[in-house]
């Protein structure tokens, strides 16, 4: 697996040998393809930064129950199927993250930002900025699936 370096030009947090944190990310796609994108809450790193919403993983769990937890704590909602799509290792300056992505299509309640972060529905090319470096492996793969078949 490849890791995308977020910030190269910054020092790292705990050096070399650092644990990886493992992180849930919804993909929220509504039957239109829109996605849904959410700030990053006040206060914490890379605040008001953009991204797909999620969290870490607790002791314990697997990553879809840590993905049906965050969402529910963060945003209000109740998910039901989740498909697992890709995996991507980020080096941030502050931490080294794995982060789990999965679609979701099918989800219950309404949107009700419990951090204070706000959220936009998106298409491609995105119109909220700055964006998450994690995020942004997530729009290139949009990209690729939009393109038709001759094209790959």
């Amino acid at each position: 697996m490849t890791v995308l370096v977020a910030d190269g030009d910054r020092s790292r947090e705990g050096g070399a040998d650092r644990k990886t944190v493992d992180v849930a990310v919804g993909v929220l796609i509504k039957s239109n393809g829109d996605f849904l994108l959410t700030s990053r809450p006040p206060g914490k790193v890379y605040e008001g930064f953009w991204e797909f919403p999620g969290g870490k993983l607790e002791a314990g769990e697997t990553v879809e129950q840590a993905l049906r937890r965050e969402l529910m704590e963060e945003i209000g909602i109740t998910i039901g199927s989740a498909t697992p799509w890709k995996t991507e290792l980020v080096d941030y300056p502050h931490a080294l993250v794995r982060l789990h992505f999965y679609k979701v299509f099918d989800w219950t309640g309404e949107l009700h930002m419990r951090e204070s972060q706000l959220f936009a529905w998106q298409s491609l090319p995105v119109t909220v900025a700055p964006v998450l470096p994690g995020t942004l492996p997530v729009l290139a793969w949009f990209e690729a699936e939009r393109e038709p078949e001759s094209n790959k």
